[in-house]
């Protein structure tokens, strides 16, 4: 429990050498933005592959064709599937903003993962990191609930039967299975309520919540990279 607590709240060095005092420096916002010394085997390519500074030019690609979309797009059903196909075969650079923010969807979940296998295989989640690990765990979930809530916006069969099995897929989680389903749904099955739900939760409630935890696990990631044992600088 006490390692647990740690982790959550790393306790700052005593301000001795030059390390210890960039580490009483972590909270304000300037001298926050790079540290002072850094580990010399950090400083390579191929320690992080770039993964995490990829994820964070696929979110913004993502923000920005998704608000592109939203002017031509319209939540109702009946009216989004004609909508796509405006958005695709009548809006100037429609198809490229929409095959952008495809793409960058679908590669931002293998960039993820690739980014959660890397961390965990090089141990990057011991010592003062252990609690941004966590971080970076409702980070994938909250990606993947990003995802899937797009999915059903193109109102077509695919998105709908796939919608389908996806929620009924909640029916199976003790006690508040049915209840979490019908909260998604809007009702007992796909319909005009589960649209407008899943637009809501797409463009609003999860691109919020995902902006807040990248904020957080970066904020984490700065501040615990000056709690480490400097090795050789």
């Amino acid at each position: 429990m006490r390692r647990i607590w740690r982790s959550i709240f790393p306790r700052p060095l005593a301000a001795g050498t030059d390390r210890e005092r960039a580490t009483t420096t972590r909270f304000t916002f300037l001298l926050h933005l790079r540290p002072v010394l850094l580990p010399a085997r950090t400083l390579r390519w191929t320690h992080t592959f770039g993964l995490g500074g990829s994820t964070l030019v696929l979110v913004a690609a993502l923000a920005a064709t998704g608000i592109l979309m939203m002017l031509v797009y319209q939540p109702v059903p009946g009216v989004a599937y004609d909508s796509v196909v405006t958005l695709a075969g009548d809006v100037a650079f429609g198809p490229l903003v929409r095959g952008v923010h495809w793409w960058s969807a679908n590669l931002l979940v293998v960039v993820v993962l690739l980014h959660t296998a890397r961390v965990f295989a090089t141990g990057g989640y011991h010592g003062p990191r252990q609690f941004n690990w966590v971080i970076g765990a409702a980070l994938l979930l909250c990606l993947l609930a990003n995802n899937f809530t797009g999915y059903l916006l193109p109102w077509d069969q695919l998105a709908y039967w796939a919608v389908t099995v996806g929620t009924s897929m909640a029916d199976f989680v003790p006690f508040v299975g049915e209840t979490a389903r019908s909260m998604l749904l809007g009702g007992e099955e796909v319909g005009s309520a589960t649209l407008l739900r899943f637009y809501v939760l797409h463009v609003a409630v999860l691109p919020t919540v995902l902006v807040g935890v990248i904020a957080l696990h970066l904020w984490r990631w700065r501040k615990d990279s000056m709690l480490d044992d400097p090795g050789e600088e």
